[in-house]
Protein backbone atom coordinates (compact mmCIF):
# COMPACT_ATOMS: atom_id res chain seq x y z
CA UNK A 1 0.00 0.00 0.00
CA UNK A 2 1.35 3.60 -0.61
CA UNK A 3 -0.27 6.48 0.82
CA UNK A 4 -3.10 3.95 2.74
CA UNK A 5 -3.99 3.06 -0.90
CA UNK A 6 -3.71 -0.40 -1.68
CA UNK A 7 -1.99 -1.31 -5.52
CA UNK A 8 -4.11 -0.92 -8.01
CA UNK A 9 -3.38 -4.57 -9.47
CA UNK A 10 -4.98 -5.60 -5.87
CA UNK A 11 -8.08 -3.62 -6.63
CA UNK A 12 -8.22 -4.41 -10.14
CA UNK A 13 -8.83 -8.33 -8.93
CA UNK A 14 -11.28 -6.98 -5.87
CA UNK A 15 -13.36 -5.42 -8.36
CA UNK A 16 -13.51 -8.16 -10.82
CA UNK A 17 -14.35 -10.53 -8.04
CA UNK A 18 -17.03 -8.09 -7.26
CA UNK A 19 -18.35 -7.99 -10.45
CA UNK A 20 -18.47 -11.86 -10.94
CA UNK A 21 -20.98 -11.90 -7.85
CA UNK A 22 -18.37 -12.22 -5.36
CA UNK A 23 -19.67 -10.27 -2.27
CA UNK A 24 -17.02 -11.65 0.08
CA UNK A 25 -14.41 -9.25 -1.49
CA UNK A 26 -16.72 -6.13 -0.55
CA UNK A 27 -15.06 -6.57 2.65
CA UNK A 28 -11.39 -5.63 1.10
CA UNK A 29 -13.12 -2.57 0.12
CA UNK A 30 -14.40 -1.66 3.06
CA UNK A 31 -11.48 -2.54 5.57
CA UNK A 32 -9.10 -0.62 2.66
CA UNK A 33 -11.45 2.81 1.97
CA UNK A 34 -14.63 2.70 4.75
CA UNK A 35 -12.43 4.99 7.39
CA UNK A 36 -10.68 6.93 5.04
CA UNK A 37 -14.39 7.77 3.20
CA UNK A 38 -16.19 8.44 6.66
CA UNK A 39 -13.50 10.55 7.81
CA UNK A 40 -12.80 12.75 4.44
CA UNK A 41 -15.24 12.53 2.45
CA UNK A 42 -18.39 11.77 4.66
CA UNK A 43 -18.14 13.47 7.56
CA UNK A 44 -16.87 16.87 6.58
CA UNK A 45 -20.10 17.28 5.19
CA UNK A 46 -22.21 15.80 7.48
CA UNK A 47 -20.90 16.30 10.89
CA UNK A 48 -23.71 14.06 12.92
CA UNK A 49 -21.56 10.92 13.23
CA UNK A 50 -24.74 8.39 13.60
CA UNK A 51 -25.82 9.94 9.81
CA UNK A 52 -22.62 9.68 8.65
CA UNK A 53 -22.55 6.33 10.01
CA UNK A 54 -25.62 5.24 7.64
CA UNK A 55 -23.94 7.49 4.68
CA UNK A 56 -20.94 5.10 4.80
CA UNK A 57 -23.18 1.89 5.24
CA UNK A 58 -25.66 3.05 2.02
CA UNK A 59 -22.02 4.34 -0.09
CA UNK A 60 -21.27 0.42 -0.24
CA UNK A 61 -24.81 -0.98 -0.28
CA UNK A 62 -24.79 1.73 -3.61
CA UNK A 63 -21.21 0.41 -4.98
CA UNK A 64 -22.45 -2.95 -4.69
CA UNK A 65 -25.27 -2.37 -6.51
CA UNK A 66 -23.58 -0.65 -9.24
CA UNK A 67 -20.55 -2.25 -9.51
CA UNK A 68 -20.82 -3.68 -12.91
CA UNK A 69 -21.19 0.28 -14.10
CA UNK A 70 -17.13 0.96 -12.86
CA UNK A 71 -14.79 0.65 -15.27
CA UNK A 72 -11.57 -0.96 -14.15
CA UNK A 73 -8.80 1.67 -14.72
CA UNK A 74 -5.71 2.62 -13.81
CA UNK A 75 -6.74 4.75 -11.48
CA UNK A 76 -7.82 3.54 -7.51
CA UNK A 77 -12.06 2.52 -7.30
CA UNK A 78 -11.22 5.02 -3.51
CA UNK A 79 -12.50 8.27 -6.49
CA UNK A 80 -15.66 6.31 -7.41
CA UNK A 81 -16.58 5.94 -4.04
CA UNK A 82 -15.75 8.83 -2.77
CA UNK A 83 -18.35 10.34 -5.62
CA UNK A 84 -20.93 7.93 -4.04
CA UNK A 85 -20.21 9.46 -0.70
CA UNK A 86 -20.34 12.64 -0.99
CA UNK A 87 -23.32 12.67 -3.28
CA UNK A 88 -25.14 10.61 -0.51
CA UNK A 89 -23.69 13.17 2.10
CA UNK A 90 -25.32 15.85 0.21
CA UNK A 91 -28.65 14.15 -0.40
CA UNK A 92 -29.15 13.36 3.63
CA UNK A 93 -27.97 16.77 4.46
CA UNK A 94 -30.45 18.56 2.25
CA UNK A 95 -33.21 16.26 3.63
CA UNK A 96 -32.21 16.93 7.34
CA UNK A 97 -32.32 20.92 6.54
CA UNK A 98 -35.31 20.80 4.94
CA UNK A 99 -36.94 18.69 7.83
CA UNK A 100 -35.43 21.21 10.49
CA UNK A 101 -36.90 23.91 8.39
CA UNK A 102 -40.50 22.02 8.53
CA UNK A 103 -40.20 21.38 12.35
CA UNK A 104 -39.11 25.54 12.75
CA UNK A 105 -42.20 26.42 10.41
CA UNK A 106 -44.76 24.03 12.50
CA UNK A 107 -43.70 25.23 15.29
CA UNK A 108 -43.73 29.18 14.47
CA UNK A 109 -47.28 28.40 13.01
CA UNK A 110 -47.89 27.11 16.90
CA UNK A 111 -46.61 30.03 18.48
CA UNK A 112 -48.77 32.46 16.21
CA UNK A 113 -52.42 30.28 16.94
CA UNK A 114 -51.62 29.80 20.76
CA UNK A 115 -50.75 33.78 21.14
CA UNK A 116 -52.95 35.53 18.19
CA UNK A 117 -55.34 32.40 18.96
CA UNK A 118 -59.49 33.35 19.75
CA UNK A 119 -59.42 33.49 23.70
CA UNK A 120 -61.96 35.29 24.81
CA UNK A 121 -60.43 38.39 26.31
CA UNK A 122 -61.08 39.14 30.30
CA UNK A 123 -63.89 41.63 31.03
CA UNK A 124 -61.36 44.03 32.50
CA UNK A 125 -59.21 44.44 29.46
CA UNK A 126 -61.88 45.05 27.11
CA UNK A 127 -60.40 48.50 25.96
CA UNK A 128 -56.81 47.40 25.90
CA UNK A 129 -57.99 44.65 23.16
CA UNK A 130 -59.66 47.48 21.15
CA UNK A 131 -56.69 49.36 21.64
CA UNK A 132 -54.50 46.28 20.25
CA UNK A 133 -57.02 45.85 17.01
CA UNK A 134 -56.75 49.49 16.00
CA UNK A 135 -52.80 49.16 16.71
CA UNK A 136 -52.69 46.26 14.14
CA UNK A 137 -55.44 47.22 11.48
CA UNK A 138 -53.26 50.67 11.37
CA UNK A 139 -50.13 48.58 10.95
CA UNK A 140 -52.03 46.27 7.94
CA UNK A 141 -53.34 49.63 6.17
CA UNK A 142 -49.59 50.45 6.21
CA UNK A 143 -48.34 47.58 4.67
CA UNK A 144 -48.38 46.38 0.89
CA UNK A 145 -52.26 45.62 -0.01
CA UNK A 146 -51.02 41.47 -0.79
CA UNK A 147 -49.17 41.20 2.65
CA UNK A 148 -51.75 42.31 4.63
CA UNK A 149 -54.38 40.15 2.84
CA UNK A 150 -52.14 37.25 3.35
CA UNK A 151 -51.61 38.46 7.49
CA UNK A 152 -55.28 38.93 7.52
CA UNK A 153 -56.72 35.83 6.42
CA UNK A 154 -54.29 33.31 7.99
CA UNK A 155 -54.23 34.94 11.37
CA UNK A 156 -57.03 37.49 11.82
CA UNK A 157 -59.26 34.72 10.04
CA UNK A 158 -58.04 31.89 11.26
CA UNK A 159 -57.92 30.08 7.82
CA UNK A 160 -56.15 26.66 6.67
CA UNK A 161 -53.38 27.78 4.13
CA UNK A 162 -55.01 26.01 1.51
CA UNK A 163 -57.71 28.06 1.94
CA UNK A 164 -56.30 31.48 1.66
CA UNK A 165 -53.97 30.78 -1.26
CA UNK A 166 -57.32 29.68 -3.01
CA UNK A 167 -58.58 33.33 -2.21
CA UNK A 168 -55.48 34.98 -3.06
CA UNK A 169 -55.28 32.66 -6.30
CA UNK A 170 -51.72 31.26 -5.75
CA UNK A 171 -50.19 27.91 -5.11
CA UNK A 172 -49.19 26.81 -1.07
CA UNK A 173 -45.81 27.12 -1.47
CA UNK A 174 -46.34 30.62 -2.92
CA UNK A 175 -48.67 31.91 -0.59
CA UNK A 176 -46.59 30.83 1.97
CA UNK A 177 -43.53 32.92 1.04
CA UNK A 178 -46.13 35.44 0.79
CA UNK A 179 -47.19 35.20 4.65
CA UNK A 180 -43.44 34.69 5.52
CA UNK A 181 -42.37 38.15 3.97
CA UNK A 182 -45.85 39.69 5.56
CA UNK A 183 -44.68 38.57 9.22
CA UNK A 184 -41.29 40.13 8.41
CA UNK A 185 -42.99 43.75 6.99
CA UNK A 186 -45.23 43.64 9.92
CA UNK A 187 -42.29 43.60 12.02
CA UNK A 188 -41.23 46.88 10.48
CA UNK A 189 -44.46 48.85 10.81
CA UNK A 190 -46.19 47.64 14.21
CA UNK A 191 -46.43 48.84 16.41
CA UNK A 192 -47.43 51.77 14.76
CA UNK A 193 -45.76 54.94 15.59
Amino acid sequence: MTDGMPPIEAECGVVRRLQSGDRAAAGELFAWFGDRLYRAAILPRLPVPELAEDVLKDTFRLALERIDQFTIADRSIYFWLRRIAINRAIDVHRKRQRHHAFQERHTHEETIDRTMGNAPPAPDRGQEVDELKSQVALSLSRMNPRYAMALKLRILDDLDREECARIMDVTVGNFDVILHRATKAFRKVYPPT
